[in-house]
């Protein structure tokens, strides 16, 4: 797939940089807020001639399912990171179906590859986000809209800010992102910590399960939760 003259909306922003280096004289900010219908009918009003549509914008609360004094982090996290993508892509699919090949881009996470405990709904919401980006590449493959699952593990952003370690750079998982979206494929993991949960996922799933156990336990005592 050839982006380079495509009209692409990316939700959230952090990694525009990348398609704005393929058109820099094309870069039009938009408001929206992917939790709020009104925002979401008025930039499919606004932008008629998309044929990229990337659902990046994300929520995370840093609050346990239990730990939470209520549901409504769970829940927050729930309409951002799946009803968000769901209904953005709802939203513009029409759009999409004007242009012979189109893509539609869901950023998820490894979070959505294996359940991590401490990220609460998080990774709930990121599991829905991919059983939903395949159920809708089947419902869209009719319009030639392409949909790509992208599975980020480690990255710079400011989600991200208080995690220690490694962390790639936000332009490398988004050129991993646009490699992916030019050879069509379906879901791809970005980083090497994403690479490596997959891994440990199909070698040892009850180990890697006991390990997100222990980081848990580990992560309340050295905070105080």
């Amino acid at each position: 797939m050839d982006i380079k003259d495509s009209i692409v909306l990316v939700t959230g922003g952090n990694r525009v940089e990348a398609f704005v280096a393929e058109a820099p004289d094309r870069v039009t900010a938009l408001r929206l807020d992917v939790s709020d219908p009104e925002t979401i009918s008025a930039a499919a009003a606004q932008c008629p001639d998309v044929t990229i549509l990337v659902n990046n914008a994300g929520a995370f609360t840093m609050q346990t399912l239990m730990g939470a004094p209520d549901m409504s982090a769970a829940r927050q996290e729930m309409e951002v990171n799946y009803f968000g993508p769901l209904a953005m892509s709802r939203a513009f699919a029409p759009i999409l179906a004007k242009s012979p090949k189109s893509a539609i881009v869901n950023v998820l996470s490894a979070g959505g590859l294996v359940a991590v405990p401490g990220m609460g709904g998080y990774s709930p919401s990121k599991f829905a986000a991919r059983a939903m980006t395949t159920c809708l590449r089947a419902e869209l493959a009719p319009q030639n809209t392409h949909v790509l699952a992208l599975n980020v593990g480690s990255v710079d952003t400011r989600m991200a800010s208080h995690v220690e370690g490694f962390k790639e750079a936000p332009a490398t998982i988004a050129q991993a992102g646009l490699k992916a979206l030019k050879r069509e494929a379906d879901e791809v993991d970005t980083d090497f910590m994403a690479i490596d949960v997959r891994a440990h996922l199909a070698r040892d799933p009850k180990g890697l399960e006991l390990a997100m156990r222990r980081a848990l336990t580990s992560d309340r005592v050295s905070t105080g939760r």
